[in-house]
């Protein structure tokens, strides 16, 4: 059975490709960190210290390049090798979260793509099958939540440039 899934405007896309890509990353490191940092096991925290990630959302052309560093996520400005890319649509993006749909049926039906490091991709996706649902409510990504995390992502940053 093919279903038909939302496909957003391709002008959407366009513009969206047009802004600048460091504040996207600190928005979701912050969302990141808002609704996932405290629930990363000890071990995945170890395994993901310094690595370099990116997600795509591919219809938007949109990309969040950030890392985990001393205990939260932080946007990065990546100049060298990622460690491992995500890349979906924002639909399918918004399937997983709500896990309305398995990681590894995108992945095999061509909707998920992993480029990098597969060992680090497996330990992203099995620490997130891990973490219980209720951490991917969109109601903890409210504005005023993730206005929050930002001025603590900022004050972070500050604190390691010194």
């Amino acid at each position: 059975m093919n279903q038909t899934r939302p496909v957003l405007p391709m002008a959407l896309a366009k513009m969206l490709a047009l802004l600048p890509a460091y504040p996207g990353s600190l928005l979701f490191a912050s969302a990141l960190n808002l609704a996932l940092a405290r629930h990363l096991p000890a071990d995945a925290q170890a395994m993901l210290e310094g690595k370099r990630l990116r997600i795509s959302v591919l219809d938007l052309q949109l990309s969040f390049d950030f890392q985990w560093r001393a205990g939260s996520f932080s946007a990065d400005k990546h100049k060298g090798d990622i460690d491992l890319t995500i890349g979906a649509t924002a639909h399918d993006f918004m399937l997983l979260a709500q896990r309305k749909e398995d990681p590894d049926t995108l992945f095999f039906s061509r909707r998920l793509q992993m480029e990098g490091d597969t060992e680090l991709g497996l330990l992203v996706k099995n620490t997130l099958d891990a973490i219980d649902i209720s951490v991917f409510d969109p109601a903890r990504l409210l504005p005023t939540r993730v206005l929050a995390g930002l001025k603590l992502g900022a004050a972070r940053e500050m604190d390691l440039r010194m």
